[in-house]
């Protein structure tokens, strides 16, 4: 059986796009936020295999000058006439940096420059314009729900860390098809608010649509905590889209998942409890997420 040179190619990008995100997992450079915060969206291989033009760290930043930046433009056709996504720009005018109609096209950072009728990524340059596959040109808006309990032991006393003599946190964590662990959260709907969103996708993803657990929890979702508020460095970012969060930590001091079955559901494949800490390799996780939670918990990190 013949195997044509573009089947061999498409099968070594989709190896080295598996192999890059598997080791882009520790990259949390405290000392230089625009790196850490737009490291994973400047990989070479984008979802759906296509190449990025490579952006090296000081080309990041929109006023740096380069003249012929021309990277490739795509926009996944399975996202074209879908009802979440929106239509090719040359026939669509939203209204950019404002409320437009029930959709929030503000970004959580600041104001973005729109060059030419297309939104500018907040943060720089990814290597790759269109919308890739997200469904909103400029900020695709997002929720994310953290929520933790005290490890313990079989007589419910406090796991200490051994080294920094602090409780130690556990998160409630789902693994995508990806393979990669992350926390419950989805993109917020048109209308929607964030704690909504973030209740909504929680459900689907950790207690799989399961109802008797909605009357028990409805008051726990109504005392969270915003924790992070920005840009999220995802894979899917492009040029003219990019993925923006709100994550709120709701913290079980209650013990109420201790007679809840978490069961993955939607597009998550598996969930469990995990203990935090500086190591943790989450998908576009931030480690903001993780010092924030500890931080006020005090808890070991």
């Amino acid at each position: 059986m013949s195997v044509s040179l573009a089947a061999i190619r498409r099968i070594i990008l989709y190896i080295n796009f598996f192999i890059l995100f598997a080791s882009v997992g520790n990259f949390h450079d405290y000392d230089s936020p625009r790196k850490s915060i737009h490291f994973r969206c400047r990989a070479k291989v984008y979802p759906f295999l296509v190449e990025r033009l490579e952006v090296s760290d000081e080309r990041v930043r929109w006023d740096y000058p380069w003249p012929n930046y021309r990277p490739p433009l795509f926009t996944a056709s399975s996202t074209l006439g879908q009802p979440w996504a929106d239509p090719d720009l040359e026939s669509f005018k939203p209204q950019w940096n404002c409320q437009d109609g029930l959709i929030n096209r503000k970004s959580y950072v600041g104001l973005y420059t729109v060059q030419e009728g297309y939104p500018l990524n907040v943060i720089g340059r990814t290597g790759l314009r269109g919308r890739g596959v997200l469904g909103r040109w400029g900020p695709n808006h997002a929720a994310d729900s953290c929520v933790t309990r005290w490890k313990t032991d079989e007589n419910k006393a406090l796991v200490v860390n051994p080294h920094s003599r602090k409780p130690i946190l556990q998160l409630i964590t789902i693994q995508k098809r990806s393979g990669e662990w992350g926390i419950p959260g989805g993109m917020v709907h048109p209308g929607e608010s964030v704690v909504t969103a973030g209740k909504r996708e929680f459900f689907e993803e950790v207690l799989a649509y399961e109802p008797n657990s909605l009357g028990v929890l409805h008051e726990f979702f109504s005392d969270g905590v915003e924790i992070y508020k920005g840009y999220v460095d995802d894979p899917r970012n492009t040029d003219n889209a990019w993925v923006e969060t709100i994550a709120i930590h709701y913290h079980d001091s209650e013990q109420l998942f201790d007679s809840i079955t978490l069961m993955a559901g939607d597009d998550a494949c598996n969930v469990a409890w995990t203990d935090v800490d500086r190591h943790m390799e989450l998908y576009s996780g931030h480690p903001k997420f993780l010092r924030e939670m500890t931080s006020r918990l005090n808890a070991h990190f």
